[in-house]
């Protein structure tokens, strides 16, 4: 099973955007950014083993593995300038990914973090561990979540089982020592995030030498939803791609 998808292939496109989905999400969640972001771009959404087509698949449940996983299968479709975006657990797991195709050689033109500490400051909340109505409380607390649909057991016998590893992977994730970024980053967060705020986001900035940008828009941990075709725009300024559809 191939680890990406792309509502539309677009060989014209002069690069590509790699998108990582956020805990217990999938690629589906990226669907929409291919008709917004414009024909110069293609978008290559990850999807993670063991949720939506790739339900069979065993879980990846290490941060540093999975981001071996993402380089490896990514080296096919780096004909072309590549860039990566990452929500949440998706920041963490994109940044390791990009270390990685950095240290080959291969490293992404621009690195975009959502909605997440940096690496190496991370906190001690602990979600993996709770029953299955504390963690449907806390997807519900983080939105992005359809609540009622969560209280479908059927749904939730599906669902959960990948929520709980992606929770486990970022609370078991640890920073390590090794390659330096030297590529432009750009962290965006919610103003009412409640995982991350304002004053902890610049620290991604210590994570490179190439330039680094915030910036903050409205909303919560899932503020990308509703500000969907602003985080499009940063990405095209950030990337200097001609604006779309």
């Amino acid at each position: 099973m191939t680890w990406f998808r792309c509502a539309e292939t677009r060989p014209w496109a002069s690069l590509r955007l790699f998108c990582f989905p956020h805990a217990g999400g999938s690629a589906v969640f990226y669907r929409p950014w291919a008709a917004r972001i414009g024909r110069a771009v293609e978008v290559q959404a990850v999807q993670y083993p063991g949720r939506a087509d790739r339900l069979a698949d065993p879980f990846v449940d290490d941060a540093h593995q999975l981001a071996r996983l993402i380089a490896g299968a990514m080296a096919p479709l780096l004909d072309r300038p590549a860039a990566l975006f990452g929500h949440s657990m998706g920041a963490v797991v994109a940044y390791e990914t990009a270390r990685l195709l950095q240290e080959r050689g291969t490293a992404p033109v621009h690195l975009f973090v959502s909605g997440a500490r940096a690496p190496h400051d991370r906190d001690d909340e602990r979600f993996s561990h709770l029953d299955d109505d504390g963690l449907v409380a806390e997807m519900v607390t983080l939105g992005g979540s359809d609540a009622e649909a969560l209280r479908d057991p059927e749904l939730r016998q599906l669902v959960l089982p990948y929520v709980r590893n992606d929770f486990r992977l970022v609370e078991e994730y640890e920073h390590r020592p090794g390659t330096r970024l030297t590529i432009p980053v750009t962290a965006l967060i919610g103003d009412a995030d409640s995982r991350v705020t304002a004053d902890q986001v610049p620290r991604w900035g210590e994570l490179t030498d190439g330039a680094f940008r915030v910036e903050v828009l409205p909303g919560d941990h899932f503020y990308l939803v509703p500000q969907r075709d602003k985080v499009i725009a940063e990405v095209q300024r950030a990337l200097a791609v001609p604006a779309g559809p």
